[in-house]
């Protein structure tokens, strides 16, 4: 039953599919991690801490709902189930336990010890490279593409009144919804944060050269031609501690936690 719980808890963890649709080398993957993780989740719930766990009845309904809730249908939740050798019964059965060990899990690492400002400013310091900020700019472009040599001179012409003519972020967006033809159309034309080698080769030099505010002439790429909008320039240089703080804390303390769950399944090992 076990070991059916988790070929399709993993089979969407680690590949967004269900387990019947998975080529033959994700399934055996699959099978290998599976049998893995049941043995480790076997000794997680002998140890003393698993002794005083109680999952609540909401938490457990909560955790199958959102189950149910990859499945377009009732019935294709069902013949899953089926597939897996799981009935209503013993897949709250496998749900109960799997919290269970999460919560365990969460048990041991809530005792890491926290980290402090001056770790994070070690971290800092000892790792400069991670905190040297590209040059980068938030672009916006309008795209129209072409068949043949007529479609591209009315696309050159649109493009050219359109930049002359939008003084403004918002009137660029409208244009952009009007007449782009890429999917950012409906984002208003909003290509977001972009650093350098993110753009087609013949866009990056005329987009890197902009002012904020300003808008490029028309250039031509592999999928048609553009104008593109500078909404924002965000320079280069490192970011200050005071601007890392708060990430370098949070990595450090995720990198904690990992490392104490898995020191303590690794006491667990027979033998050890």
């Amino acid at each position: 039953m076990q070991l059916g719980y988790l070929e399709l808890k993993l089979a969407w963890e680690l590949f967004q599919k269900a387990p019947d649709t998975l080529s033959e080398p994700e399934r055996d993957r699959l099978s290998e991690i599976a049998r893995k993780q049941d043995s480790i989740e076997h000794r997680i719930l002998a140890s003393a801490q698993a002794a005083t766990v109680i999952v609540p009845e909401t938490t457990l309904k909560s955790r199958i709902a959102e189950i149910r809730k990859r499945y377009p249908t009732t019935e294709e939740f069902a013949q899953d189930m089926e597939r897996s050798g799981l009935t209503e019964a013993t897949l709250g059965e496998a749900v109960e336990r799997d919290l269970r060990v999460e919560s365990i899990l969460e048990k041991v690492a809530s005792a890491t010890p926290a980290v402090s400002a001056v770790d994070a400013e070690i971290y800092y310091r000892l790792h400069p490279e991670a905190f040297d900020r590209p040059e980068a700019r938030h672009l916006r472009h309008i795209l129209i593409t072409f068949d043949n040599e007529k479609e591209k001179g009315k696309a050159t012409s649109l493009l050219e009144s359109l930049r002359s003519t939008l003084k403004t972020a918002q009137k660029f967006g409208e244009a952009a919804l009007r007449h782009s033809q890429c999917p950012t159309a409906m984002e208003g034309g909003k290509l977001g944060i972009v650093k350098r080698q993110q753009l087609y080769a013949e866009l990056e030099p005329a987009a890197f050269a902009l002012g904020a505010g300003e808008i490029s002439a028309v250039l031509e790429s592999p999928m048609g031609l553009h104008i593109v909008r500078c909404d924002e320039i965000l320079p280069s240089g490192m970011l200050s501690f005071e601007e890392a703080r708060t990430h370098i804390i949070e990595r450090l303390t995720d990198k904690r936690r990992r490392e104490a769950q898995r020191d303590w399944i690794k006491g667990l090992t027979p033998g050890r």
